[in-house]
């Protein structure tokens, strides 16, 4: 549990945050003074931004619930943050009266997007599926593929949201476990890292290309590819092309992604048929 703890011993005396007795950060008076014809003000830009350091150090995201690998439902967990309201009163009485001498950092609850009945709604319908195959021999080619269907994979669309492919895959990174892999360039093949989600996009275009789904962002290859017919793939690089639709069902939809033994299998699923 963080708690604030204030010493009295001085008027000027800083407001330490603590965590399980660690010291994670000390709040001055002084920085926060404002003058005006001999009145004293609070900068609540400073203010804000101090709230903004105690909510990074102190707020947990919240978890959606997911479905595991046998269409098991995973339970949410809500996560926390700063409930800001309550923590500018408290720091209002330290700036003006010097009290209180201890109190506990207010918190918040956050709940998530997705929890388990909403989810075990939207999964009663397979409204969509495409599956394509890949040569798991090539091993960096195959990982690429892999990290990003988990990526999407358990992503839920709401209604009239819109799906961006690089915002919920985001950047490929060797950080993140990308590796250099064939990718086609203006035509050419090379080799980059990340070579081989435009399987995933184009996979995952096939899946949803589906009535009341409005495909707002496409492009082809410069060249055909193996996996998917002619015309029928989506080409992504994260400084380039996306690949984005938008949910028109009035019911949300959710992503199932697995690539395993050589098949990517994506499936579309809602709580009503197509």
């Amino acid at each position: 549990m963080m708690t604030v703890i204030l010493s009295v011993l001085l008027a000027s005396a800083p407001l330490t945050v603590t965590d399980d007795d660690q010291i994670v950060d000390k709040i001055v008076k002084e920085d926060f003074e404002l003058l005006y014809a001999d009145r004293l003000w609070i900068n609540n830009a400073k203010l804000e931004l101090q709230m903004n350091v105690l909510d990074e150090k102190m707020g947990e995201d919240p978890v959606n619930a997911t479905l595991d690998e046998n269409g098991q439902i995973i339970k949410e967990k809500p996560g926390k943050a700063l409930d800001r309201q309550k923590f500018r009163e408290l720091f209002l009485e330290y700036f003006y009266r010097g009290t209180p001498e201890k109190a506990t950092l207010p918190e918040r609850k956050v709940y998530p997007r997705v929890d388990s009945e909403l989810l075990a709604e939207i999964r009663e319908h397979k409204i969509g599926r495409y599956t394509t195959n890949f040569k798991e021999n090539n091993k960096e080619r195959s990982r690429n593929i892999e990290l990003a269907a988990e990526a999407i994979n358990n992503h839920v669309v709401f209604p009239g949201e819109e799906f961006s492919f690089n915002n919920v895959v985001g950047k490929r990174t060797e950080e993140k476990g990308y590796k250099r892999a064939p990718v086609i360039v203006k035509g050419e093949l090379t080799e980059d890292i990340g070579g081989g989600i435009c399987q995933v996009s184009s996979t995952l275009y096939n899946a949803v290309d589906l009535n009341n789904i409005q495909i707002t962002e496409r492009y082809s290859h410069s060249r055909s590819v193996p996996y998917v017919p002619p015309g029928r793939d989506a080409t992504v690089s994260w400084y380039g092309p996306d690949f984005a639709f938008t949910n028109k069902h009035k019911q949300p939809i959710l992503i199932r992604a697995a690539a395993e033994d050589g098949n990517l299998i994506i499936e579309i699923l809602s709580s009503e048929p197509s």
